[in-house]
């Protein structure tokens, strides 16, 4: 028989808190970048806005209701801004890494409240 898992409250809202930091930074972080720090030359900015910003919209919803399935969903979208992160850090122009480097922090906050949140909160099924 599978014992049941205790939510733990101070610990799911500690992860909720990373989460909605982690979120709401990489939303700014994107938006800022391709619109004023280091818009793009070759195309317009509206491309990579749509491209990195509108996948983050989705899951707001579900996030500001603290809704445990939405959470355990972003956990999988934090990673592609991983990487989008550890790409840009490592093969950005001079003068822009540490766009990368915030990318990545943000996301790690992002991955880390998810899980933690989705870890420490009551499932609804047995």
């Amino acid at each position: 028989m599978k014992k049941p898992r205790l939510a733990d409250p101070k610990r799911a809202r500690a992860g909720r808190i990373s989460t909605l930091v982690g979120y709401f930074g990489l939303l700014l972080v994107i938006l800022n970048w391709f619109t004023w720090i280091a818009p793009p030359l070759t195309m317009p900015r509206a491309f990579p806005i749509i491209a990195l910003a509108v996948p983050l919209l989705f899951p707001l919803r579900g996030l500001l209701h603290g809704r445990r399935y939405t959470h355990q969903w972003v956990n999988f979208l934090s990673m592609l801004y991983f990487m989008l992160g550890v790409d840009a850090w490592f093969n950005a122009a001079a003068g822009t890494a540490w766009l990368g480097a915030v990318t990545v922090l943000f996301s790690l906050l992002l991955f880390g409240g998810t899980a933690i949140y989705a870890r420490y909160t009551a499932s609804l099924t047995s």
